[in-house]
Order: C-alpha cells, then structure tokens, then sequence
C-alpha cells in the first residue's frame, strides 16, 4: 500500500499516525537517499528493536509512506508496533542516527534508543 502524505505544519501524519520528522527528511536528501526502511524484530535489551536499513525494493506486504520526495518503507507488523511514533534524525557528538521517539506502543526503552519493550494493557 502507498501512502502519500502532506506537509502540514512541521509534521506530517498520516491514518498510522506514524509522524516523519522534517529532520528525517533532511537527512535522506543530504546523503541522496530516497528510501529509508525501518522495521522492528525482536531482540536488544528490552525485548524489541528498531532496524534502518537504506533500501529502495518493496515488498508485496510493504507499506510506503511518502514525504517531500522521501519514503519510509515498513510492514504492517512493524507499523503497529511504531503506531503515535516519530521517525527523527539525531545528530551527537559520537553517533549520529535515525531513531523512533515518542513511542505510544513502549513502555520503556534502553538508553540508546534502539530496544523497547511493549505496553501490555
């Protein structure tokens, strides 16, 4: 499924209310990329993970979501998984990385960001 999105504001939202960060944007465009895959598996210290990988093939059960010329590939697992989360690009003085903040889904994260562990209601 490809899903167009509209800049409104300085963030774009979408039916997933997965939010792509204008610096996520930039990013991409700054070392001439047009697709980001993010996805999450199972692993890292808190039970989940975020992967990004730069990769432009889509799959029959991929979901595609395009902004200003970018597009964030994920499957429909991942994505409810990552459902209220933002995609930002962070930029420190040792590493510098995508990363998804804001998570609804989480109930808490390591401290670097990658590993997460699910709300249970």
């Amino acid at each position: 499924a490809v899903v167009s999105t509209q800049s409104t504001g300085a963030h774009c939202r979408r039916l997933s209310q997965l939010i792509i960060d204008p610096s996520t944007v930039q990013q991409l465009k700054n070392i001439e990329e047009s697709s980001l895959r993010v996805t999450v598996d199972g692993g890292g210290c808190s039970g989940f993970l975020y992967k990004f990988e730069l990769d432009d093939s889509i799959g029959s059960d991929d979901v595609i979501i395009e902004r200003d010329g970018i597009r964030i590939i994920t499957d429909q697992i991942s994505l409810d998984f990552m459902k209220g989360s933002t995609i930002e690009f962070h930029e420190e003085l040792i590493r510098s990385s995508f990363r998804v903040v804001k998570n609804p889904q989480a109930e808490e994260g390591c401290s670097c960001g990658v590993s997460f562990s699910v709300k249970i209601d």
